[in-house]
């Protein structure tokens, strides 16, 4: 693996949420907070706030996890890296997967497996990423997460992206896709990486504590790139100013 340049918190979360702001969720967000989505300026705190909310009202529960000192890195993924690259063992992947969450053997299954029966939704779903990849330009972001750039990194947001790519070769997953790389020591306290009793404890008491959402709140982000007499104001009202030449 090639560490290509270090990568704000900021740009990780804007590269992130890039990828969910077609979900149901932000129906209500996209006309006023499309641009700075779609066309992030990581120098500008303020906009960095809204989107971190943004993201937080859909991805707060699993963003939180992350281990606080994490670094985010711009990677090259390499032939030798493939063994190590993994999907989050989630329902869906259980079913295809006969045991083995790295990427490459769940490659290797899709090959084989029919688009019927219970896997057929999936399968389906991959190739159709599959045939649109080989066929329009796309550069997205996945992100990963491990402990260092030697050891195991799983998938944590663009599995079907990944795993699509691969089905057509490493090269397209290499010229498809900026890569970002989350790298801590203590990753492995993340349920995302390492699924355990005392990492799923961990991850349940967050989501009680976290039942209303603060870090999701758009209101709340502008009060405090403004300070407290912006936060005071109506969202629309702040957003104006915000965006004001």
């Amino acid at each position: 693996m090639k560490l290509v340049r270090r990568v704000t918190e900021a740009e990780a979360i804007a590269e992130f949420l890039k990828n969910e702001f077609y979900q149901r969720e932000y129906d209500q967000d996209r006309e006023q907070f499309e641009q700075i989505v779609l066309d992030p300026d990581l120098t500008n705190e303020s906009h960095n706030a809204i989107r971190r909310a943004l993201l937080f009202r859909r991805r707060g529960h699993m963003w939180r996890e992350l281990p606080p000192d994490t670094q985010w890195w711009e990677v090259q993924i390499d032939t030798e890296d493939l063994p190590r690259v993994r999907v989050f063992p989630r329902a869906h992947w259980r079913k295809i997967s006969n045991g083995s969450f790295v990427v490459a053997d769940i490659v290797e299954r899709l090959r084989k497996l029919p688009t019927n029966g219970r896997t057929g939704p999936l399968i389906s779903k991959i190739q159709l990423i599959r045939y649109r990849l080989q066929r329009e330009a796309n550069q997205s972001s996945i992100l990963l997460i491990g402990i260092d750039e030697n050891r195991p990194m799983t998938i944590l947001e663009g599995n079907h992206r990944f795993t699509a790519a691969m089905l057509v070769s490493l090269q397209r997953v290499q010229t498809s896709f900026q890569i970002l790389c989350g790298f801590s020591a203590h990753m492995d306290e993340c349920c995302w990486y390492v699924t355990n009793l005392r990492t799923l404890w961990k991850y349940l008491k967050n989501r009680l504590r976290n039942v209303v959402d603060k870090d999701a709140d758009i209101q709340r982000a502008l009060g405090e790139a403004y300070g407290r007499e912006q936060a005071e104001v109506s969202p629309s009202a702040s957003y104006a100013k915000l965006t004001e030449k």
